[in-house]
């Protein structure tokens, strides 16, 4: 059986496989050249996520593939870029533990209500939260000995993506219990 790729699930998976060489460019031998290197990476990677959606819903070629490889491309895009920056110190890792545990809870979720036939959109602070990330990133990847202000706006914005991220969890977990709650009980428990 052969799998075609459209256009949009292709540059998904694009965005996959530049994960390794974003984390090599930032812990090869952290430098401002390489520094710059991995946040152009990292930006025109957080630039695909816009492009491959927004080509589907154009093109009607939203797919089942696309719909699953997408959020996790995005986790996956994140997750390569926090991690090594609390290795170099630019990112604390109590703040990186919790956008990391908010993305697999707030997954895990969706998971269960789509197993029961439930669906959970994406929520508009979720994806402002994933815009205050990218840019927190950016900056953090970008604080190679350059002005306190890059270490700054990018803290910041890691701050206000947590918040964004404890708040749109709640949310995330307030609409599942809602459905549970109002949903007919469809047999015994055990």
């Amino acid at each position: 059986m052969t799998v075609r790729l459209n256009t949009p699930n292709k540059i998904t998976l694009g965005r996959i496989f530049v994960l390794p060489l974003i984390v090599f460019l930032l812990l090869i031998s952290p430098s401002a050249t390489f520094s710059f290197l991995a946040a152009l990476v990292f930006g025109l990677a957080s630039l695909s996520d816009w492009l491959d959606g927004h080509l589907a819903r154009r093109n009607s070629q939203i797919t089942s593939l696309g719909t699953m490889l997408d959020p996790i491309a995005d986790k996956l895009l994140l997750t390569a870029a926090l991690v090594p920056l609390v290795e170099l110190g630019r990112a604390p890792a109590w703040l990186v533990v919790i956008l990391i545990g908010r993305e697999f809870a707030v997954t895990g979720l969706r998971a269960i209500a789509a197993e029961r036939g439930y669906l959970i959109a994406a929520s508009s602070l979720g994806k402002y939260k994933t815009i205050c990330e990218i840019v927190a990133v950016i900056f953090l990847i970008l604080n190679y000995r350059w002005p306190l202000s890059f270490a700054m706006i990018g803290t910041i914005g890691l701050w206000i993506a947590v918040i964004l991220s404890l708040i749109s969890a709640t949310d995330y977990f307030n609409k599942f219990w809602k459905q549970i709650d109002e949903a007919p009980i469809r047999g015994k428990r055990k």
